[in-house]
């Protein structure tokens, strides 16, 4: 093996007697360079977006989710009480979600309403993504409202408006008269104190609004659609997450008839989604590497077509047909690894500088002013394997190839 290797190592640098053949081999490596810095690159700009994706879902989303197993609220009085002497819990606010019609002036618009507590405005991370305004819910005795970006631009309302939006919504108890059906509808109305901003869907849906008002609104006395938990570092594990350990305490505690989930369980399909985006790049991009990797094996067949009497003489002198092959495939083997190094070292340049100085700008207003970019050292390892593995298998091609000479 050692001979095999010291062989290929002089035929990868020594001078060809055909130019073309070290022009194709320089162009087989610049190619597995080019596609495995795309790879580090494009894979570091998805893992950016990906973080800045969860970031955002992480604002306001809890740690911990209690939910009733059946039916839309449930009483918390005394139910969660052991947690606010855990030292793993931070906060415990309870939230009411109900889709209501809002009007303001003379535009109107069916929202997902949220009924938070004083609690909830000191510990959200929403504060962080607001365009305008406060995150202020309460002014006095007067009742605010924090509106997504979109809903807000529907509306037409502004902070600095005075103009309260009413809020409304059918009474649960009430008969409905068909000469006045107005009259069985309930009504809040609500001062604009700020207005946020995550992603689209978010935008276009929320507004947040004290969880008394909404009660009232709603007919309701003490009641939550469920209950946030959000946890000190030593309530999470390794990934952020809460620990086991926490989730099967709150589960034991509470008994059947109340589902308990973690961040990543809130938002299944998100994860998910993330995940299998990210692998389907990796595929095709590794797809798009064995179309490029193909050109080692015209340059390893020309190679063995130019040394067919060095393969002569070797086999004069006793060398079998395995050492032969071997020579050739470790001659592709370290075109691939020349290529790998050359283009994960490239790409790892490039996105150092894309992080440090942000060369290349987001188009449009974004959260960011250029392309994020994480580098993950597990993607490194899976992106020279993968390549590693396709360039070890397409230099096995020749190896019967080197049999016929």
């Amino acid at each position: 093996m050692k001979l095999s290797r010291f062989i290929a190592w002089r035929y990868l640098f020594a001078k060809k007697s055909h130019n073309v053949i070290n022009i194709i081999s320089i162009i087989s490596a610049a190619g597995i360079a080019v596609g495995s810095a795309a790879l580090v690159i494009i894979l570091s700009i998805y893992n950016g977006f990906d973080s800045i994706v969860r970031d955002l879902n992480d604002s306001h989303t809890a740690d911990v989710l209690v939910t009733p197993a059946e039916g839309k609220v449930f009483q918390t009085s005394g139910r969660l009480d052991f947690l606010k002497d855990d030292p793993r819990v931070r906060a415990v606010c309870g939230v009411l979600e109900e889709s209501v019609f809002v009007q303001y002036g003379d535009r109107n618009k069916v929202v997902t309403a949220r009924g938070v507590d004083s609690l909830y405005e000191r510990i959200t991370g929403l504060k962080d993504h607001l365009v305008e305004g406060e995150f202020s819910l309460s002014y006095g005795d007067l009742n605010q409202v924090v509106l997504g970006r979109i809903v807000a631009l529907e509306l037409g309302a502004r902070p600095a408006f005075q103009q309260p939006l009413t809020a409304w919504f059918p009474s649960r108890t009430a008969t409905v008269d068909l000469l006045n059906p107005l009259a069985s509808l309930r009504q809040v109305k609500l001062n604009t104190a700020g207005i946020v901003s995550l992603e689209q869907n978010f935008d276009q849906t929320y507004m947040y609004m004290p969880l008394d008002a909404l009660r009232d609104l709603l007919e309701y006395d003490d009641e939550v659609s469920g209950c946030e938990i959000y946890l000190n570092p030593s309530g999470l594990n390794r990934r952020g997450l809460a620990s086991r350990d926490i989730l099967s305490d709150i589960r034991d505690a509470l008994g059947e008839g109340y589902v308990v989930r973690d961040r990543q369980q809130q938002n299944t399909t998100l994860y998910k989604l993330l995940k299998y985006e990210k692998v389907a790049i990796y595929l095709i991009l590794l797809f798009v590497m064995l179309i490029v990797s193909f050109n080692i094996f015209g340059s390893l067949s020309m190679l063995i077509i130019e040394k067919r009497d060095d393969i002569a003489t070797l086999r004069a002198m006793g060398a079998g047909d395995e050492l032969v092959g071997q020579i050739f495939v470790r001659e592709g083997w370290l075109i691939s690894l020349f290529g790998i190094a050359v283009g994960v070292g490239t790409g790892l340049l490039v996105c150092l500088a894309q992080q440090r100085f942000g060369i290349v700008k987001m188009p449009g207003n974004f959260v960011v002013d250029a392309y994020p970019v994480v580098v993950q050292f597990k993607d490194i390892l899976i992106i020279i394997a993968g390549v590693a593995l396709i360039g070890w298998l397409i230099s096995l091609l020749t190896r019967r190839m080197s049999r016929w000479e």
